[in-house]
């Protein structure tokens, strides 16, 4: 019997996910229920629509527009700025609700994943009642909604999560084939993007039915090799197995567009801090040590520099991944106005199999206690919970 898959997609991620938080710190709007977007805050640079509401979708604000044009189709559009660390904890606690259900799972992206069912207790006895209740689940435990589509293979399973939105179970299987993705646009069938779309309609091929029952040369004359693939997924064709092993990330990082230019260097080292504590979290919270720290810089004529460090002894620790960070910033800044910061860590190693040495080991044992009892207190009180002293504003920052 073949394996049945799920493929299981937040709805409008990044604007569910803030509407939860900011219904959390106390918001009397659901900006769900009203047009609304998440992007850049419109006197700062990324000023792009991230995603947006349905009613915000009825004044036909679209992803990845502008705001000034978003604005203008919609004068009282509700426009918050994205919080990534916090999309990211939505995502994780997401995949750990998922295990679960199903020890396959593989995320394919911040919003998205694919999972192998397997039977449970109260799933119904079909996969598609067993969708139904994790679907149910996620959203009485997470408070968002997700699709989840379901069929034998990724493919198929990515197309039917992409039905009707939202908050919707749709199967794809072999034989719905021809009445369910047939007729619908070529343009909507994975991996054909807006210039092979072109093409395909200068050639008469309007639906992906019509590109299933075309001639699979004539598709790679024009479009070489995409043309075969694009040709077997229209047909349902995608034999790729879901990887059912954990991913083990090579490498842990964050960066920042900042909102202006920072041309001082301890304004840099508070976003290197900033940046130090997001991604020491997230080495902590994957078991993960980082033998090999970088920085890039993005200056504000668009030139890029990075430089890389390997730590002595694989660490977790925020202050050490800061030290490290400082070292290689102050090597690299030439002094021009600094437009984006990131870190990166890379070199993993298992926290269970690592090696401290005798001169490390006192220190190391103080730091993750600490880290540790920090965790430990945002998980519980909130990330803003305990804030080092170096983030709160002083009496010249605060405006008279």
């Amino acid at each position: 019997m073949d394996s049945v898959i799920f493929h299981i997609d937040v709805n409008s991620a990044f604007l569910s996910w803030t509407a939860i938080r900011l219904l959390a710190e106390g918001s009397s709007v659901d900006i769900r229920t009203i047009p609304a977007a998440i992007g850049g805050d419109i006197s700062k640079r990324r000023g792009v629509i991230l995603a947006k509401s349905i009613p915000a979708k009825a004044f036909r604000v679209t992803t990845g527009e502008p705001i000034t044009d978003a604005l203008k189709k919609c004068p009282n559009l509700h426009i918050v700025q994205p919080d990534h660390g916090y999309y990211q904890k939505c995502s994780e606690e997401m995949l750990s609700l998922l295990n679960e259900y199903s020890p396959d799972i593989h995320p394919y992206s911040i919003d998205e994943c694919f999972m192998t069912y397997v039977p449970f207790p109260g799933d119904g006895g079909t996969p598609v009642s067993a969708a139904n209740y994790i679907r149910q689940h996620i959203q009485n435990a997470l408070g968002f909604t997700v699709n989840i589509g379901i069929s034998t293979n990724k493919l198929l399973a990515k197309m039917a999560s992409d039905f009707t939105k939202p908050n919707r179970v749709h199967t794809l299987f072999p034989e719905e084939i021809p009445q369910k993705m047939w007729p619908l646009p070529v343009r909507d069938l994975f991996m054909v993007g807006r210039s092979s779309a072109h093409t395909l309609e200068l050639l008469g091929i309007k639906t992906i039915g019509d590109l299933a029952h075309t001639d699979p040369a004539i598709l790679t004359s024009h479009l070489k090799s995409h043309g075969q693939t694009i040709w077997e997924y229209a047909n349902g064709l995608e034999r790729t197995p879901i990887d059912t092993k954990r991913h083990i990330a090579k490498g842990i990082g964050n960066s920042t567009t900042l909102a202006s230019d920072i041309t001082e260097s301890s304004a840099a080292r508070k976003v290197l801090l900033s940046l130090s504590e997001s991604v020491s979290r997230r080495l902590r919270s994957s078991g993960q040590c980082a033998g090999m720290v970088s920085v890039e810089i993005k200056y504000n004529d668009f030139r890029t520099a990075s430089h890389q460090m390997q730590i002595l002894t694989p660490s977790q620790n925020t202050d050490i991944i800061y030290k490290h960070a400082c070292q290689l910033f102050d090597e690299l800044w030439e002094g021009t106005p600094i437009r984006l910061l990131g870190i990166r860590t890379s070199k993993l190693t298992d926290q269970s199999n690592l090696q401290m040495n005798l001169f490390d080991t006192i220190e190391n044992k103080k730091l993750q206690n600490l880290d540790k009892a920090l965790d430990a207190i945002r998980s519980k009180y909130g990330r803003d919970a305990v804030v080092r002293g170096s983030f709160l504003k002083s009496k010249e920052d605060t405006p008279k």
